[in-house]
């Protein structure tokens, strides 16, 4: 019995060894490789190992204009005011789906659970919001659509709000005279900050990755781009200069290939970084309701 829970243990570690590298690999790939000259990538492709070292990518990059920092800027701020935005709706969301007493409780959950599987089009969708929530060059055409409100997080908070949450707890607090205001502020949300956390990251990512708002929303207010939506317009014109040089641009090299690996690297640091702040929370949220006591 021993040592088939020792083989058991081996066989575990080996296939957590074999995930973690299939996920840490291309990271490494994508980091080396944007370090790699160009020439080096266009004749030999991507390599494992840092080959002919070059920084030209990043040059291009902080050369391609001055932005790049207000880029940034924005996206910390569109990311900021939607994660909190979309906390408050989701919590105020659940937390009265959550009571079983609550008047129409399964109208309210039939039209959250319908919004997953159905919605009115990229069309209609784009002309209510444009025509009728007028958020087309604005910051808000960067926030409120698609992202703002998310069906399946309110769906995770209400079942960890009635799965984790003592019913005991909010009721005492009832008798003692506290509304479902206070209960909620002062009882439900500290106790609930692995949910929470979850999907705080999970909306950032959302915020941060997001760039067809940027196509859709914008078209004469670019200095609201976040940094995925200026990062691909730099993209774009390197391979425009790169496929329309003319004779006398031929002595100069757009690092096309490079500068993909490097735009992918600079927009996946500030996720990386703010993951190991996440991720004691994130690991219990995203098992909520596994254990049951």
């Amino acid at each position: 019995m021993i040592n088939k829970s020792k083989a058991f243990n081996a066989i575990a570690v080996a296939a957590l060894v074999i995930g973690m590298l299939l996920a840490l690999i291309p990271f490494w790939i994508l980091f080396v490789n944007s370090f790699s000259s160009e020439e080096y990538l266009t004749l030999h492709g991507y390599s494992i190992w840092p080959r002919e070292f070059s920084t030209a990518a990043y040059e291009y990059l902080l050369n391609a204009g001055s932005s790049i920092g207000r880029a940034y800027f924005m996206s910390a701020v569109i990311s900021a005011i939607g994660v909190s935005a979309s906390l408050v709706m989701t919590v105020l969301f659940a937390y009265p789906l959550s009571h079983k007493e609550l008047p129409g409780r399964n109208l309210f959950s039939f039209l959250l659970f319908f919004t997953m599987l159905f919605n009115g089009g990229l069309v209609p969708t784009y002309m209510v919001y444009t025509n009728i929530l007028n958020v087309k060059d604005s910051l808000a055409g960067m926030i409120v659509p698609y992202l703002l409100m998310n069906a399946f997080y309110v769906i995770m908070v209400r079942t960890y709000f009635t799965s984790s949450i003592p019913g005991e707890v909010t009721e005492a607090a009832q008798i003692d005279g506290a509304t479902y205001l206070s209960c909620l502020i002062r009882i439900v949300v500290p106790m609930s900050k692995p949910i929470l956390a979850t999907v705080a990251l999970m909306t950032l990512i959302n915020y941060w990755n997001n760039w067809t708002n940027g196509i859709y929303f914008l078209q004469t207010r670019t200095d609201y781009y976040g940094i995925q939506n200026y990062l691909n317009d730099v993209m774009n014109k390197a391979t425009f200069l790169q496929s329309h040089m003319t004779g006398s641009m031929l002595g100069f090299k757009v690092p096309n290939t490079s500068v993909r690996m490097a735009i992918a690297v600079i927009a996946v640091i500030p996720l990386l970084v703010a993951y190991p702040f996440f991720q004691k929370y994130f690991v219990k949220g995203i098992t909520l309701g596994s254990v049951k006591g």
